[in-house]
C-alpha cells in the first residue's frame, strides 16, 4: 500500500472504499491506477460507494454483507447511517444463540 492512498478496498467482492483518513470532495487516486470522484468530504474508517448501489440491494465490506441501500447510492458518495440500514448482529443475540447469556 502506497502512503498516498486515501481509500482502501478490503476485499475484492466490496462495493464500497474505507478512507483511511481525511478526504475531501473531488477526484481521488486509487491503488489500481482508477479514479474515483468523492461528493462530499469523509473521515477516517468511513466508506464511499465503489459502484452505484441500488435502493434494496447489499452494502458489502470486508466481503460480507454489513447493510442494505436504503436509497440509490451513486459512485464516490458517502455510505452511512443517512443512505443505509445495518444488517449487523447484536452481540447479546449471538450470546443467546449460544447459550451463552444467563440472564
Amino acid at each position: 500500500m502506497k502512503q498516498t492512498e486515501k481509500l482502501i478496498c478490503l476485499h475484492d467482492a466490496d462495493n464500497v472504499l474505507v478512507a483511511l483518513g481525511a478526504v475531501e470532495p473531488g477526484v481521488v487516486d486509487l491503488a489500481n491506477g482508477e479514479q474515483i470522484t468523492l461528493t462530499t468530504a469523509v473521515t477516517l474508517g468511513h466508506k464511499v460507494a465503489l459502484m452505484p448501489i441500488p435502493s434494496g440491494a447489499l452494502v458489502v465490506k470486508y466481503g460480507m454483507p454489513i447493510g442494505i441501500a436504503t436509497k440509490d447510492i451513486a459512485v464516490g458518495e458517502h455510505v452511512h447511517v443517512h443512505n443505509i440500514a445495518s444488517r449487523y448482529t447484536a452481540t447479546h443475540y449471538r450470546d443467546d444463540d449460544a447459550g451463552l447469556n444467563n440472564d
